[in-house]
């Protein structure tokens, strides 16, 4: 009898620990397809963007301190060590972990805050994805909204201009990045985080 007992204790067991392993398999194969699918599905080497500017030979050694970045604002470069979380910014960031954001993969749009109002930030905002995004006021701006991935720009007169989603689609998680698909999160939360 007690014999039993220990092998219907021992084989629940088993069972509790084998359902917790295809439960946790389960997760991992839908967590999987989920950033998977997140990818654009057009081939962005297809997506041609006019005025689009490009930089070659741009470094991505880390530094301490400030850098003076050839255009304005940086998309690409020497950079801080640490990354900027992605997110959206009330206030303007580091250019030297936004940078390093751009190094993995991530797309950071710009706007002039003197001529950007908030509807037209909640316009930024309505074509970008969720991650691997950086969105920030940037005073000075020799456009009002710049879209940014390493080693390109797009400069635009306004949120309406369709070049953007087209930035968007072509430069998101790039794998023309130093280090694509390196952490979006853990990094820096500058002021003004808000999303």
């Amino acid at each position: 009898m007690v014999a039993e007992q220990k092998r219907q204790q021992r084989n629940r067991r088993f069972a509790w620990i084998g359902g917790s392993v295809a439960g946790v398999l389960v997760i991992g194969l839908v967590i999987g397809f989920v950033v998977s699918s997140a990818k654009p599905q057009v081939d962005p080497a297809s997506i041609s963007i006019g005025d689009l500017k490009t930089y070659s030979g741009l470094t991505s050694n880390h530094v301490t301190g400030t850098v003076d970045y050839a255009q304005t604002p940086p998309a690409g470069g020497d950079h801080a060590g640490v990354w900027l979380n992605c997110g959206v910014y009330s206030e303007a960031v580091p250019n030297e972990n936004a940078v390093h954001a751009l190094e993995h993969g991530s797309v950071w749009v710009t706007y002039d805050p003197a001529v950007i109002d908030e509807a037209g930030v909640q316009k930024i905002r309505s074509q970008l994805p969720d991650t691997y995004v950086v969105v920030s006021p940037y005073p000075g701006l020799p456009s009002p909204v710049v879209a940014s991935a390493w080693g390109n720009q797009v400069f635009m007169d306004s949120p309406d201009d369709e070049r953007l989603g087209e930035f968007v689609q072509k430069f998101w998680r790039s794998n023309d990045a130093p280090e694509p698909g390196a952490a979006c999160t853990g990094g820096l939360d500058a002021p003004g985080k808000v999303a």
